[in-house]
């Protein structure tokens, strides 16, 4: 039996996915807003197949929800729901970061302090994809070096969720501060070998981000007639480069 070699790039389902997420998390539509599959399929320059799939995608991770009479919309965001998943992060992230560091110290020691300096320089330029893709590459790395890959895989359907609520407080001018302390700190302790001080620090991390978090969530309303207005429709160009993730004290 052959079988042909699979593609490394993402299907065309997963390109629109993240083109539409990213003009969501970034305010470009908000709940006041229908979200049209024609509209978008046109926009993006492809069938309505991949756009429908990957709008129900959305919808089956809480960015979207049912609009009044038919269609979606962007679902307001529950600050409850945030707390929710920052539990199951506070539990998660604190066993890959032991687990990182029983398992991967040298990984950690060589690729690690780039994650950091890439985190530090995101801060300064103040784009909030760039904020949001830093803080989620590390801790993405994190569960990479843990060695029990399900980590990674049950955390990213609650991260499409958190990166869109980050955004909606990035917004707003929350500016973050000290995060990539608390990362940098959390990734020493995975290099030196020391796993119960890299759980500690990071569940100390996940919790300050869910206090830090939902203080600064506004209402959904408010958040959203104020995107809407300044809003733009996503382009064939956003298939490209679109990305994601955050920092501060905390946001990741």
């Amino acid at each position: 039996m052959s079988l042909r070699s699979l593609s490394p790039q993402p299907s065309l389902v997963d390109q629109v996915y993240e083109a539409l997420l990213s003009e969501i998390t970034e305010g470009k539509f908000g709940p006041e807003e229908r979200l049209i599959q024609e509209e978008l399929a046109e926009a993006l320059g492809v069938s309505r197949q991949p756009v429908q799939q990957a709008l129900l995608l959305l919808r089956s991770h809480g960015v979207l929800c049912d609009a009044p009479g038919r269609g979606l919309m962007v679902a307001p965001l529950d600050p409850a729901h945030v707390r929710n998943l920052y539990e199951i992060r506070l539990a998660l992230d604190g066993v890959a970061s032991a687990g990182a560091a029983e398992r991967a110290r040298d990984i950690a020691a060589s690729e690690g302090p780039a994650y950091i300096e890439r985190g530090r320089a995101a801060v300064g330029t103040q784009s909030i994809a760039r904020l949001i893709a830093a803080d989620m590459d590390f801790h993405f790395f994190l569960y990479r070096l843990s060695g029990n890959p399900l980590i990674a895989e049950v955390s990213e359907p609650h991260w499409t969720y958190l990166r869109r609520a980050m955004a909606g407080v990035l917004v707003h001018g929350s500016t973050p501060t000290g995060i990539w302390d608390e990362h940098e700190a959390i990734l020493a302790a995975v290099i030196e070998g020391q796993p119960q001080a890299a759980e500690r620090l990071s569940r100390e991390h996940v919790a300050h981000a869910s206090i830090a978090l939902v203080s600064q969530m506004q209402p959904a309303d408010a958040v959203d007639r104020r995107v809407v207005s300044r809003g733009r429709r996503v382009g064939r160009t956003d298939l490209q480069g679109t990305g994601a993730g955050v920092t501060g004290r905390g946001f990741g």
